[in-house]
């Protein structure tokens, strides 16, 4: 029998009585250095690594009646155990849970994990203000780069810097800590390697944000596309958590915000030709909370070089190059979905010629908004700007 075995946080505290059984039979112990330390005084043949390709050569020509392969902390939680199952899943192998850091921090300090939502940041590149601005409670795994201090910044310079904070470093060792307080109470404090973090935000989003109220962006004098036809454009593009999302002419970056808040598990690109209109989608995007918002300065379509391919866009603007823009998009993905607004019969006449000339779907409204104002102790209709709408089917 080969035993994948979660050893808990560490190899005596918290091993389960079902794991230590399991190691105590088994003939052959592979696991990282660290882990195979922690029971070296069993003085069972022992191999070193945690590369799945490695450990399943190992169990295919290694002699033995048990094997023993230490995973830290649960195999269920961000363990190494799932693709060691891909390479051995026609072995006769058992599965024996552990305690992973998350539960062990919750006890320590006495959170309730039931509506908890757990995030990874070892090794990428992430956002986390998003996921904090959307989630009363937030768990995450740090790494070396992604370490608490870092974090907090990062929440400070996204409009979080009130959000509480659990830190726990070192946890289960001789030198474990925990530390309480404010987002912003951390941004100078220095921790070890080994951390994980809870933020928990009492003003965090409860609703789908949709049509959010144009007073509440920061203007200037860049062209924005308006709340009605906003809430329109988002939710018609139907975005999912992990979609790829383009707004092509940004301008104060408010479509950028709310396809932002549709896709917390990935990537808004923004683009406009504007220093002014891209320094407000940063001011917006910092305002609102969303880190997953990346603009980017230059002309369409010679400034979409090295981005990733998009599932979802919006075309608020082209500067005349609207042919050549979805050119370059369907060139990427032919089964995108993308939504372009225009305000001028010239834009709309372009758009419905393309999608005809190459046999693409398409759908167009107009769109008159007429929104009601006080003058003296009357109430009048202002009316906004009609706009078309055109939606482009994925072939």
């Amino acid at each position: 029998m080969i035993y994948i075995i979660g050893i808990g946080m560490d190899g005596e505290k918290t091993l389960t009585s079902e794991a230590k059984k399991a190691i105590e039979e088994s003939d052959i112990m592979i696991g990282a250095e660290r882990m195979i330390e922690m029971f070296e005084l069993l003085e069972k043949k022992s191999y070193i690594t945690y590369n799945s390709e490695e450990i399943s050569n190992i169990l295919r020509n290694e002699v033995y009646s048990n094997a023993a392969i230490l995973m830290s902390g649960d195999i269920g939680f961000y363990s190494g155990a799932s693709k060691l199952i891909d390479r051995i899943g026609d072995l006769n192998y058992k599965l024996i849970c552990g305690i992973s850091s998350f539960s062990y921090f919750c006890a320590a300090t006495g959170i309730c994990y039931e509506n908890i939502k757990l995030f990874s940041l070892h090794g990428t590149n992430d956002s986390v203000a998003i996921k904090v601005k959307m989630n009363e409670k937030c768990f995450f795994l740090l790494d070396n780069i992604n370490t608490p201090d870092e974090i907090c910044k990062r929440l400070l310079e996204n409009n979080l810097g009130e959000v509480n904070v659990l830190i726990g470093e070192n946890l289960c060792g001789k030198n474990e800590k925990i530390y309480k307080g404010k987002a912003a109470d951390f941004i100078e404090t220095k921790f070890g390697k080994l951390c994980v973090m809870i933020t928990i935000n009492s003003k965090y989003l409860s609703y789908d944000p949709i049509g959010i109220s144009d007073d509440e962006f920061i203007r200037g004098n860049v062209p924005m596309t308006k709340s009605l036809v906003r809430g329109a454009v988002v939710s018609g593009l139907k975005i999912h958590s992990d979609s790829v999302c383009w707004d092509i002419g940004c301008g104060t970056g408010s479509v950028s915000i709310e396809m932002a808040y549709k896709c917390v598990n990935s990537t808004v690109y923004s683009f406009d030709k504007s220093e002014d209109a891209l320094n407000l989608t940063k001011i917006n995007s910092k305002k609102f909370g969303c880190d997953n918002i990346v603009p980017i300065l230059g002309i369409c379509p010679s400034c979409f070089s090295g981005i990733p391919a998009p599932d979802k866009v919006f075309v608020g603007g082209s500067s005349g190059n609207l042919c050549d823009i979805l050119d370059y998009i369907y060139t990427l993905n032919n089964n995108v979905d993308i939504t372009i607004n225009a305000v001028t019969l010239e834009t709309l006449n372009v758009a419905i010629s393309y999608f005809k000339k190459k046999n693409i779907k398409c759908s167009f409204v107009q769109i008159s908004v007429n929104e009601t104002k006080n003058i003296g102790k009357h109430i009048m209709f202002a009316a906004q700007n009609p706009v078309f709408v055109i939606k482009g089917y994925n072939l």
